[in-house]
This record gives C-alpha cells, sequence and structure tokens, in this order.
C-alpha cells in the first residue's frame, strides 16, 4: 500500500477514493470500502481512501478532545488488510476548512483524478460540513465520475457507529465494541518507565503511554494481547489510579504480559482488548492484591487459551 502526501500541481492516476475519516474502520467503514474495491475492480483501477492531517477538528475546534478509537499506523494497517492500494493524505487547513463543497470537488478530488467517490449516508464535505452525498452525486453527474452513497449498516437493530462504539467503551463494554468494530478495540504508544510497584509484587507491567487523542476505556482490568517481536502474547491490563497507593494519582495504563522476560521500555506497542475482567478497586493489603492479581491471570489466561497467542506452559 503506498502512501502519499497531496501535493499542488501534482498529477495523479486514475483512481476510485473512498472518502471519511475512517476511525475504528468498524464493520461499517469495511462495508464502504468493499463497495470501493468492487467498483475500483470493475473500472481496472485502484482503491484510495483520503485521509486529512490533521484531524479537522483539530482545527476547527482545537479545544475539543477527539476521543479516536484507532491511531493513524493501526488505521493504516487494517487499510493495508482489506486490500487498500492507496492513502492520501491532505493537509487540513483553514483555507482548506472555508472550501466550498464545489471547490473541494475541483480542487482536490479532480485532481486526485477520481473516476468514482464512495462515500457513507452522512459524509459532509465543504465549508461548515454543507456539501452532502446527494451534492456528490450532482456534481459526479456534472464533472464524470460515479459516486456511491452506503447506507447505515446495523447489528442487532443498531446502526454501527465510532460514536456508538465509543459509548461501549467508556461504559468498558467490550463485547460489544468488538461486535461493532469486527474485531479488537485497541491502544497504541509507547512503553515508559513506571515506579516498578509492579515487579515487587511479581507482576512486572510496561506501562503504555497512550497516542494524543486516543479514547481510552473505563477503568479497570482486562485480558488483552499484542503483538511483540512478531509473536502474539497475551496478558492483563490495568486501566486507572491504583487507589490502594496513590490518591489522586493521574491514570496509569499498565501491561503484565505472560511469559515475557525482557523489558519494553521506548518500543511501540499495539495491545488489543480481549476482555474486561472486573472494575479497578482499592485493597487492604500488598497480599490481598497479589492474591488478586493471580485470579485474574487465571481468568485472562482463560479467556485467551483458545486463541492464537503465545501462552506460558
Amino acid at each position: 500500500m503506498e502512501l502519499c502526501t497531496v501535493r499542488p500541481g501534482q498529477t495523479y492516476e486514475p483512481t476510485v477514493i473512498a472518502l471519511g475519516n475512517f476511525d475504528g474502520v468498524h464493520l461499517g467503514h469495511q462495508k464502504l470500502l468493499k463497495f470501493g474495491l468492487d467498483q475500483a475492480k470493475k473500472l481496472n483501477v485502484g482503491l484510495s481512501v483520503l485521509l486529512f492531517n490533521p484531524h479537522p477538528l483539530k482545527i476547527i475546534h482545537p479545544e475539543r478532545k477527539l476521543h479516536l478509537l484507532t491511531g493513524t499506523k493501526e488505521r493504516l494497517r487494517i487499510f493495508e488488510e482489506l486490500g487498500i492500494n492507496k492513502v492520501y493524505f491532505l493537509t487540513f487547513t483553514p483555507e482548506l476548512a472555508n472550501t466550498s463543497p464545489r471547490d473541494f470537488v475541483r480542487e482536490v478530488l479532480l485532481k486526485l483524478g477520481v473516476l468514482h467517490v464512495v462515500v457513507g449516508f452522512n459524509y459532509s464535505f465543504g465549508y461548515k460540513g454543507q456539501g452532502t452525498p446527494n451534492d456528490l452525486e450532482v456534481f459526479g453527474k456534472e464533472y464524470g465520475f460515479g459516486v456511491t452513497i452506503v447506507q447505515a449498516q446495523k447489528l442487532e437493530d443498531k446502526v454501527i457507529s465510532s460514536t456508538e462504539i465509543r459509548k461501549y467503551l467508556i461504559n468498558g463494554e467490550i463485547d460489544l465494541a468488538k461486535k461493532m468494530m469486527g474485531r479488537s478495540p485497541t491502544l497504541s504508544g509507547i512503553v515508559v518507565h513506571g515506579d516498578g510497584r509492579g515487579r515487587k509484587l511479581g507482576f512486572p507491567t510496561a506501562n503504555l503511554k497512550v497516542e494524543d487523542d486516543l479514547l481510552i476505556p473505563k477503568n479497570g482490568v482486562y485480558a488483552v494481547s499484542s503483538v511483540i517481536d512478531g509473536k502474539k502474547y497475551g496478558g492483563m491490563m490495568n486501566i486507572g489510579v491504583r487507589p490502594t497507593f496513590l490518591a489522586d494519582s493521574e491514570k496509569t495504563i499498565e501491561i503484565y504480559f505472560f511469559g515475557w522476560q525482557d523489558n519494553l521500555y521506548g518500543r511501540e506497542l499495539t495491545v488489543s482488548l480481549e476482555a474486561r475482567l472486573r472494575p479497578e478497586r482499592k485493597f487492604g493489603s500488598q497480599e490481598e492484591i497479589i492474591a488478586q492479581l493471580k485470579k485474574d491471570q487465571e481468568q485472562a489466561l482463560q479467556i485467551l487459551k483458545n486463541t492464537q497467542i503465545f501462552l506460558p506452559s
């Protein structure tokens, strides 16, 4: 898969373009991309995804938190897995935010060599999001490109959406999030130094500093997995403030990987959340914590045993 920054004046080869933010690349997004791949095959061209960088809300509403489901690297990994040929990155500026829907089509889509556009039913574009999918159909007839509008996809009578998935994760409902995403939700970040308390308890943890703007699920203990050096390891993760040890502490994300011996400092990790085991709680003693951690490990191993994950014998 090719990554390409859109540059003024550059000529691009004909393509089918999928438009959207694709946060989470959930089952609804995957359906849209499947329509795009089918159309690209009919036209004998590749399917491209157009992404804005930075996220438009960073420019339009810089005071807002984004609470993204997936970081850019994780989205790109999924795009490649799905068979996307190219991802275009278009720098989002205040000038672009003020571009009319028609000018967006003329100055961006046409110059990218668009033959066909695939969008979701609620896609908006141009100044203040004034452009609609129906407007794209009108422009398509005028400028000579096709348009496919993909209607809402449902799961158990609920519309699949990034907003709905965020609600599930904020409530710790991992199974419901997994169903809508078609895979486990993830957290990505860099392993940083902690206070070493986990090691003293016999459960050495990797402290994850997550990417800015990622949504952090509800506090608690989770069964997780992550690919490290090409091998998928299982483990358990705590999200929270460690109330037993510290009052009013900053939220931390700590992961204990089963069977991993070396340190992970400075490494990038993407951690998949497989299940939520329990809420975070305050303990009366160190012995009580260790006893609970052993129970957590047993429960996590039980959950992970039927997956293709490296587990200690």
